[in-house]
């Protein structure tokens, strides 16, 4: 927040920019006292990448497919245990909206980070979580981890036999994404220049390449497809937030 409000009161020159991620769009319901303005001090300028979770679940846990988590829930109300990076995070968020869409009761465990959290999901003292995909996939190669399903809408190029949440959940997205702001009032020609260079190299072989490994995949595309994404993830999540009584204290 810090770092974003120094943009946000920066000159609209372009060469002060903001790289934000999903949680930018998650702030606002979260701290009503935010000292900028998230829909107003900033211009869009692109989005970067797009980064996937993976729902995973430890091997005991008799689940496969969405639908068998689905059918354990209904049959377990109030006794699954799903683990977060944290109150208010992406993977908590994922969690509640897995929960809103399917109807089910899980017990949310907020943990100080995600690591702590994929150790307890490891050791069997939860039962499933959203986690990052790069993180995540050495324990689902060496089977310490179960995949499940991955969080977006379609399938990703590092986990192409993992089908998406979206398959049995039509409509959910609980993916991540980075992109690139800049000051409200930055000149058009200016945003324009910047997003074509970026876009330009987000698509270069050796950078796609280099992202994708990492579990990420490149997008690119007009500032103001970044700005529709950025609004409709504000009134998504808000609403999530709203909806599952999210607090920070």
């Amino acid at each position: 927040m810090i770092g974003t409000e120094a943009v946000a009161r920066s000159a609209p020159d372009g060469y002060t920019m903001l790289m934000v991620s999903t949680s930018q769009a998650v702030n606002p319901s979260l701290r009503p006292k935010l000292p900028f303005d998230t829909l107003k001090d900033f211009a869009p300028l692109i989005q970067l990448v797009n980064s996937p979770n993976v729902l995973v679940t430890h091997p005991s846990v008799p689940v496969r497919t969405v639908r068998d988590l689905i059918n354990l829930a209904k049959a377990r109300p109030g006794q699954i245990a799903y683990a977060s990076g944290g109150m208010g995070a992406g993977t908590h968020l994922a969690g509640e909206l897995l929960k809103s869409m399917a109807k089910v009761d899980f017990i949310h465990v907020p943990y100080k980070g995600a690591s702590p959290a994929t150790v307890d999901l490891i050791s069997g003292q939860v039962s499933f979580m959203f986690g990052t995909i790069q993180p995540t996939l050495p324990h689902i190669k060496s089977g310490k981890l179960r995949a499940v399903a991955v969080s977006g809408l379609k399938r990703v190029s590092i986990l192409p036999e993992v089908p998406p949440v979206a398959e049995t959940l039509p409509g959910f997205d609980a993916d991540s994404w980075y992109g690139m702001f800049v000051p409200a009032g930055t000149p058009a020609p200016v945003i324009a220049k910047l997003n074509a260079e970026m876009a330009r190299i987000l698509h270069t072989p050796e950078i796609a390449e280099r992202l994708r490994r990492e579990g990420t995949e490149p997008v690119g595309g007009s500032p103001e497809q970044f700005g529709k994404l950025f609004h409709s993830a504000v009134a998504k999540w808000g609403k999530v937030i709203r909806g599952a009584g999210i607090r920070l204290e």
